[in-house]
C-alpha cells in the first residue's frame, strides 16, 4: 500500500523591487529569533484565516518592512521544498512587488537589517538558492524593455481590493 504525503500552502513569498539605474535590485531581510537566524530572507509570512495569499503578501510588507504597497503582482510561480519535521512538501505563491527608488524601510522586531542586492547578489545570500534562483531568474528573464511593471508578471493585484 502507498502512502502519500500531504501538500501544503500555509505561507506567501514576496519579492519587493526598486529601480536603479542598472535595472532593478530586491530587498532582502537578515532574520532574527528561532528561525533561520541571521539568515537573509525575502518577505514571508502566514496566511491568516479568511485572508487570500495577495493579502498576506501586502499584510506582511507592512509588518515587516512598514511599506505599503500599490504595485503588486503574482510571479506565477511557486516556490517548493520538502520539510522532513511532518513529511509533507510546502508550495508558497510567489510575488513581486515595486517600490520607489527612495522607499523609507522600517524594520520589525523579525529582522536586524535590510539590503538592497542586485540579483546575483540575493541569489547567493537567499539560504534557499535553487528555489530563488528559480524565481529571481523568472523575474529577471521576462521581457520588461519599458520598465513597466506589469510586463514582469501576468495579473497586477488592485490596490483597492479588499
Amino acid at each position: 500500500m502507498r502512502h502519500e504525503i500531504p501538500i501544503r500552502c500555509f505561507s506567501i513569498a514576496l519579492y519587493v523591487l526598486r529601480p536603479v539605474q542598472a535595472g532593478y535590485q530586491v530587498l532582502l531581510l537578515r532574520r532574527n529569533g528561532h528561525t533561520q537566524p541571521g539568515k537573509w530572507c525575502q518577505i514571508a509570512g502566514g496566511i491568516e484565516a479568511r485572508e487570500n495569499a495577495w493579502q498576506t503578501a501586502r499584510r506582511e510588507a507592512k509588518e515587516e518592512t512598514g511599506l505599503q504597497l500599490t504595485d503588486l503582482y503574482s510571479a506565477d510561480r511557486c516556490e517548493q521544498f520538502y520539510e522532513a519535521d511532518n513529511n509533507g512538501l510546502t508550495l508558497v505563491p510567489v510575488f513581486v512587488a515595486y517600490v520607489a527608488a527612495n522607499a523609507d524601510i522600517v524594520l520589525n522586531a523579525e529582522h536586524s537589517e535590510f539590503h538592497w542586492a542586485t540579483f546575483e547578489e540575493a541569489a547567493q545570500m537567499l539560504p534557499f538558492p535553487a528555489s530563488a534562483t528559480s524565481c529571481i531568474t523568472f523575474i529577471v528573464t521576462l521581457p520588461n524593455s519599458n520598465h513597466i511593471p506589469c510586463y514582469v508578471c501576468r495579473w497586477r493585484l488592485s490596490p483597492y481590493s479588499s
